[in-house]
């Protein structure tokens, strides 16, 4: 049963990490399709939608197979926790490169008015968060994941900065309402993705570490062995 419970635990990881794996795919895919007009990468984010939810429920039912049976506790427990709540994350990460594929096919003024306000800045911060908490996933790094939760108010500013420009552009011409109105759409979906890498991110160090980070800044949590033990 031990070798079995191993392989199990095994299996899901490598699971976690296809995944994300194709998560990362779909979201730089996407990123690619709204900046360069590819409407063949669109499409292909799209009709890869369905291999990611049936992963999401794959790993989901694994998770639960492996608490049924095998009762897990301490480190390996905290693994089923993360797995599970990483695994939400991503599903959630893809639905949102799914929305942003569907609006680089549906409007293709959102392309240059994309380019026009300057969006890859603020792409290529939120792909840089998401392919860093896969890595800190898949290397246990948790120092990794510590900087990358510190980069989440990047992107809080860059939403805010380019938001403004589009407003800016839908004042000056009425052509750019529809347009500006996606791109509003998409600045949201950056910035969700943004937060559910954080959130992947804090569950590596609730992993790593056996502490939970959420909500607050980093050093405002002390490690296990600072921790008042509690009254008896």
């Amino acid at each position: 049963m031990h070798r079995s419970f191993e392989e199990d635990l095994d299996k899901l990881r490598t699971r976690l990490i296809r995944m994300g794996s194709i998560v990362e795919e779909q979201v730089e895919f996407a990123f690619r399709a709204l900046l360069e007009e590819n409407a063949p990468l669109a499409q292909l984010v799209i009709e890869r939608d369905e291999k990611v939810d049936a992963l999401d429920l794959k790993i989901d039912a694994q998770c639960q197979r492996i608490f049924a049976l095998y009762q897990p506790v301490a480190s390996d427990l905290r693994l089923l926790l993360a797995a599970l709540k990483i695994n939400n994350e991503l599903e959630r990460i893809g639905d949102m490169a799914l929305d942003i594929a569907r609006i680089a096919l549906e409007v293709p003024e959102v392309h240059q008015l994309a380019r026009n306000v300057g969006l890859e800045r603020m792409t290529k911060a939120v792909f840089t968060m998401v392919k860093h908490s896969l890595d800190s996933f898949i290397g246990a790094d948790v120092d990794l994941a510590k900087h990358l939760v510190s980069l989440d108010a990047t992107v809080d500013s860059l939403e805010r900065e380019i938001f403004d420009h589009v407003i800016g552009f839908m004042q000056q011409q009425s052509r750019w309402i529809l347009p500006g109105a996606k791109l509003v759409v998409v600045l949201r979906a950056l910035e969700r993705m943004a937060d559910h890498a954080t959130n992947i991110a804090e569950n590596v160090i609730f992993l790593t570490e056996a502490r939970l980070v959420r909500h607050r800044q980093l050093e405002e949590y002390p490690k296990p062995e600072q921790q008042t033990p509690p009254i008896s």
